[in-house]
């Protein structure tokens, strides 16, 4: 089935849908938690409050995903990409030591390893649109981000007096509200600027195409439609600036506790002893600069995101009336 004849996704809300049904459970499961103090229902605490949102993600971009990449393959993404990405993370990180370029460092091996399998799981996507990368980037970072999520919820629960319950859902409520404006930000830009740039290269060939035709080329490749083949991935440097974009967001995201600590004991002018006198303020000074971080580099993540789509909406008619155009005067008999 090409991209022009695949049917139309229907959108039933099962994304906000999925997410009040599991809030519901998962707030059921905590109260029988912590009445029966049963320890084996960890294990379901953990699963629910690390996969509940990333897998409504993956809902919300099912319904919305067109051409031959099928809802099935939202699915794959988000699993693959959860678990290849996590493992291939946690080898490379190893190498990595603890210097004061850690957060750049992790930062530059985990998007490398989710554009690596972004790469490889919309190679045969046709079309190749912006929105279409920026869902399938979304559900491979809603992957990434729900497998690394159970591990920290993990280590938060495991504790040397036991388990800690309270640790457990602290991290997943905060981790769980901030998933859509990291992971899965992140790799949705990435995802509709290669896919963009792919789309642009597709068009192109077709508009070349079309132009020989109209001064009577009658060369097969030329006249052959490429717009439902799968375009080639192209190396910009459109491609490259908006990785090296995303790397930073990540690495300003991860490091934000500690530059919120370092800029409030510059703002209260207070180091050493004096910061300790003066705890009360220095936490509310840093909680103010630590939030205003979060919002700053979520707020440029989104609005990335935004021109990206917005400059694929507005290209595509054109593109689409060039096309036509084109291949009215190809087929125009000679006079």
């Amino acid at each position: 089935m090409d991209a022009d004849s695949a049917p139309a996704r229907s959108r039933q809300g099962w994304w906000w849908k999925a997410l009040l049904a599991g809030l519901a459970l998962w707030l059921a499961t905590i109260v029988v938690t912590s009445t029966t103090h049963n320890t084996n229902l960890i294990p379901t605490l953990i699963l629910l409050g690390s996969f509940l949102v990333p897998f409504c993600v993956v809902l919300f971009a099912a319904e919305r995903i067109s051409g031959t990449l099928a809802q099935l393959d939202a699915f794959m993404a988000f699993f693959l990409g959860g678990a290849f990405g996590v493992l291939g993370a946690s080898l490379l990180e190893g190498h990595l030591d603890n210097s004061p370029w850690r957060y750049l460092q992790v930062a530059l091996v985990e998007e490398f390893v989710k554009a690596l399998i972004l790469l490889v799981l919309g190679r045969a996507v046709v079309p190749k649109t912006a929105p279409q990368g920026a869902l399938l980037g979304a559900c491979i970072g809603a992957g990434f981000a729900a497998f690394e999520s159970a591990g920290y919820a993990f280590n938060a629960a495991v504790t040397s007096q036991g388990i800690d319950l309270g640790s457990l859902l602290q991290s997943e409520a905060a981790r769980s509200i901030l998933t859509p404006l990291c992971h899965v930000l992140w790799t949705a830009l990435l995802g509709a600027v290669i896919f963009g740039a792919a789309t642009r290269t597709a068009g192109a060939a077709t508009a070349h195409g079309t132009t020989d035709g109209a001064h009577g080329t009658t060369n097969g490749t030329h006249s052959r439609p490429v717009a439902n083949e799968s375009p080639r991935y192209r190396l910009t440097g459109v491609v490259l600036g908006t990785f090296a974009g995303v790397v930073v967001l990540h690495a300003l995201w991860d490091s934000m506790q500690e530059l919120a600590g370092d800029a409030a004991a510059v703002v209260l002018g207070a180091t050493g002893p004096a910061a300790r006198g003066a705890a009360d303020q220095l936490q509310l000074v840093f909680s103010g600069l630590y939030v205003a971080g979060l919002v700053l580099v979520a707020a440029a993540g989104v609005g990335a995101l935004a021109v990206v789509l917005r400059r694929d909406t507005g290209e595509n008619p054109r593109r689409a009336r060039g096309s036509a155009s084109g291949s009215g005067a190809a087929t125009k008999p000679p006079r």
